[in-house]
């Protein structure tokens, strides 16, 4: 490995964690500098506690949005997978503090009043953009109680996403009402810089969300040419472009695909490349998991494709260690596919581990063992019942295996199940979690 790949990949941690800490220190100084300082407490009253949850609120869903925006420096830098799981950590905290805020201002001026909740409400529904603000919390409330996991589990995919987009309007409903409020009004600096905050955030998703993927379609017109059965619940989608180059996709990323046809132009599904990317052609394979996988083993050679991405940070970049143990399950084999023909290393000091409930569930094994031949690269295929000692993943068997597993980096895709085995077992032995690469899937914004 040269100085300069092992120096790139070293910074993609400790950015991850400056952005975190960035993001932390704006909260602090949200709730500082637009409620301490200029309405400095006597006594921690109702009045208080409104105006910091009503700021960590405000400036928690402008993070929101920005941490779900897709942009390529925080795609990359951070990964989809951690993004994912921090906005699913902090979103319930923000819905919390806004339904706080809400019922602490009732309480706080019905003390000043003298009268009862309902009262201070009929009075402070006068204020400027208190109703529009409380409809907004009342859509964060309908979007928290969506993404509750029992009843998230119950939804197809488009009416969770319907019901996740309410989240946009909830938070433009509350804008008006955050200016005006108690926090920052008569502070003009104060509410130019919170114009500030939203107007960059609202232009960072429009950028990436809306006008970036109209831009790839019209630039790319990347249609469907071909659909391959590789067994009978898996295809590979083969699909053609122009200027494809232009993306700097990069083995083990994904996009997010939306084929435009009658039945599939609602859902946009992640899946990586399962072949290396070029200049004219990209390739996914799908698995059968669910309705909407299903359905795209459908496509027809010509159908239109929007491909929003790439994203990921599962790439070649992150390699620290001069051997690399790849560890697939399933059809997590996709970017472990990708990555074992392009890593740059000596085909020695490559090792793939596939592993599937039977010999036909290998997907895309010819191309495997002939990338293997070619690139004197090892591949492992570990077949048969999860029972079987054989086939079971732990720090141990690796060990067995593959030698000393500090001398690798170990990119793992897999089911949430048997990655979360491998995870355990590994950091369990002292494996160091920065040589440990994965991402982790589920619905996503």
């Amino acid at each position: 490995m040269t100085a300069i790949t092992q120096g790139r990949a070293r910074r993609i941690r400790p950015s991850a964690n400056w952005i975190l800490g960035s993001l932390l220190l704006g909260l602090v100084a949200a709730v500082v500098l637009g409620v301490l300082l200029p309405h400095p407490p006597e006594v921690f009253d109702a009045a208080l506690v409104a105006h910091v949850t009503g700021m960590a609120a405000g400036y928690g869903a402008a993070v929101m949005l920005l941490i779900m925006s897709r942009a390529p420096v925080l795609e990359r830098v951070v990964g989809a997978d951690k993004l994912a799981r921090w906005h699913g950590f902090a979103g319930p905290l923000v819905i919390g503090l806004a339904v706080a805020h809400t019922v602490m201002a009732l309480v706080a001026w019905a003390e000043v009043r003298g009268g009862g909740l309902w009262s201070a409400w009929l009075e402070m529904s006068a204020w400027p953009g208190l109703v529009t603000a409380t409809l907004g919390t009342g859509l964060f409330l309908v979007m928290g109680i969506a993404s509750m996991r029992w009843i998230r589990r119950r939804l197809s995919y488009e009416m969770w996403h319907v019901f996740h987009l309410l989240g946009y309007l909830a938070v433009g409903l509350g804008f008006t009402h955050q200016l005006a409020g108690p926090a920052l009004a008569g502070q003009r600096w104060l509410q130019i810089a919170w114009s500030l905050l939203y107007t960059y955030t609202f232009a960072v998703v429009l950028r990436y969300r809306v006008v970036q993927p109209l831009h790839q379609l019209w630039r790319h017109r990347l249609r469907v040419e071909q659909v391959v059965r590789e067994s009978d619940d898996v295809v590979s989608v083969l699909m053609r472009g122009n200027h494809l180059d232009e993306l700097r996709a990069e083995p083990g990323q994904f996009f997010r695909w939306r084929f435009l046809t009658l039945a599939h132009w609602r859902s946009a599904f992640p899946f990586s490349l399962s072949a290396p990317p070029s200049g004219h052609r990209l390739r996914i394979t799908i698995k059968a998991l669910g309705a909407g996988s299903r359905s795209m083993q459908d496509l027809r050679p010509g159908d239109l494709v929007l491909a929003e991405g790439p994203y990921g940070a599962l790439t070649g970049r992150r390699r620290r260690r001069a051997k690399v143990l790849l560890i697939a399950g399933g059809v997590g084999i996709t970017p472990m596919r990708t990555l074992f023909e392009t890593l740059d290393l000596p085909g020695e000091d490559v090792t793939l581990i596939y592993r599937a409930p039977r010999e036909a569930d290998l997907v895309l094994k010819d191309e495997l063992d002939e990338v293997a031949k070619r690139k004197r690269s090892r591949v492992i295929y570990l077949t048969g019942p999860s029972s079987d000692p054989a086939n079971q993943l732990t720090a141990h068997s690796l060990h067995h295996l593959v030698g000393a597993l500090r001398d690798h980096d170990i990119y793992l895709c897999a089911s949430a199940r048997l990655a979360a085995a491998v995870r355990e077992s590994l950091l369990r032995s002292g494996f160091p979690r920065r040589q440990l690469h994965e991402e982790r899937f589920a619905f996503g914004p």
